[in-house]
This record gives structure tokens, C-alpha cells and sequence, in this order.
């Protein structure tokens, strides 16, 4: 199969199963002290967090055991992501839940609320450093990636190194913005993903994924 033919199959089951050397910023560089308030591009800290709803994921009890719990957006669902069974289940597998040295681990979908997706990685060596898995993340996609820009911020009650990047795909050549989180909690690194999209712009992902990463909690 030509690659980018395979590539579109896999991108359109991709919305069927899941739902649809880098700049340094300088910002928040003392380890705990929140970054600065950056209006625009590329963080677009104007971007209220969302408020938050009556449920929580990641602890025990909720649809995404994690050693982390967040709030969620009212009219956000959580579930945990399971590995696609049947004749394709080698190659969807590999190409819908694993990205750059992680594991898709819970979804958190807000279509029904105009948004679009939350995602939760699991890094497949638990002590990678958050920079490290960020970095293997981004880079773990055959799109092309440009303007990386790294900033450590507090994530609720962790430390945490947050990026953001674009990326052109190789199918459409549109460009995309994406952020992403990661933290260390009981010895495992976890990266929270949301990405603008073909419908979904930053002001409909950036204020449940601002509510998830500044509510971060020690699951207990």
C-alpha cells in the first residue's frame, strides 16, 4: 500500500476508534513558579480554563485509572482507551495508540460540548523526564513538525514542562497547532495532548485542557 494512501486509511479510522533541536521560551524556569501570562501565540494564556463540572477522571473509581486525578469540562466524558481486536488489530494498535515512547490511556471527548479531544499518554519507560517525553512525543508523528517551544509551569500539585508546536500534515498540508503537558506522579510520566483540528479551533480544546492540567491531583 503507498504510504500516504495507507496513511489516509489509518487517519480516517483513527476518528472511527479514538474519536475523530527545539526553541527554548525562557518562561517559568524556577522549578514550581507558574509560567507568566502569555497572550497569543503560541500558548494563548488568554484562554480561560474552562469551569469545571461534577465529574473527575484518573482516580479510583473513575473510567481512567491513573496516579493522577483532573476535573473535567461539564459535558466532557472520559474512557479508557482499549487497543482495536480483529484482523487489523496489529497495525491500528500501533499507529492510534501509541506515539513517541507512549501509550494512549484515557480519551476525554467533548464533541457533544462543541470541543474536541483531551488525551492522556502513558510513557512507556515510567521514568522518562517530562522535557524527554515531550520531545519523543512531538516528534513521534510522520506530519512535519516545526516551532517547538518548551515552558515549566505548576500543573495543579506537580511540577510539570509543557510544550507547544505546529504541525503540517502530510495528507492535507493544512497546519495544526498542538500543547501538550507532562507530569510525574508514582513514578510514571504522563503527558496530557489536545490539538487544534480540521473543526475544532483553540478556544474550543485550551479551556478543558487548561481545567485538567491546573486541577492535577494526587490520585491517593
Amino acid at each position: 500500500m503507498e504510504r500516504h494512501t495507507r496513511a489516509a486509511v489509518l487517519a480516517a479510522l483513527t476518528i472511527g476508534l479514538l474519536g475523530g533541536c527545539a526553541e527554548d521560551t525562557g518562561a517559568g524556569q524556577a522549578t514550581g513558579r507558574p509560567a507568566p501570562e502569555a497572550t497569543g501565540e503560541p500558548w494563548y494564556d488568554e484562554v480561560a480554563a474552562e469551569a469545571a463540572g461534577n465529574d473527575t477522571a484518573g482516580g479510583a473509581g473513575t473510567p481512567c485509572p491513573l496516579p493522577v486525578s483532573f476535573p473535567l469540562a461539564k459535558g466532557w466524558k472520559a474512557k479508557a482507551v482499549e487497543v482495536p481486536a480483529g484482523e487489523l488489530a496489529e497495525l491500528l494498535g500501533e499507529a492510534l495508540t501509541k506515539r513517541g515512547g507512549t501509550t494512549v490511556r484515557c480519551e476525554v471527548d467533548g464533541r457533544s460540548s462543541g470541543g474536541g479531544f483531551l488525551r492522556v499518554w502513558a510513557t512507556d519507560q515510567p521514568t522518562v523526564a517530562p522535557r524527554t517525553a515531550l520531545e519523543a512525543f512531538v516528534a513521534g508523528t510522520e506530519d512535519k513538525i516545526s516551532g517547538q517551544q518548551f515552558r515549566d509551569v505548576r500543573a495543579g500539585a506537580f511540577d510539570a514542562t509543557e510544550v507547544t508546536w505546529l504541525a503540517t500534515s502530510t495528507l492535507t498540508d493544512e497546519e495544526s497547532r498542538g500543547w501538550a503537558l507532562a507530569v510525574q506522579a508514582e513514578g510514571q510520566t504522563l503527558v496530557f495532548t489536545v490539538n487544534e483540528g480540521l473543526i475544532t479551533e483553540r478556544t474550543d480544546v485550551l479551556p478543558a485542557y487548561r481545567l485538567a492540567t491546573r486541577g492535577l491531583a494526587d490520585a491517593g
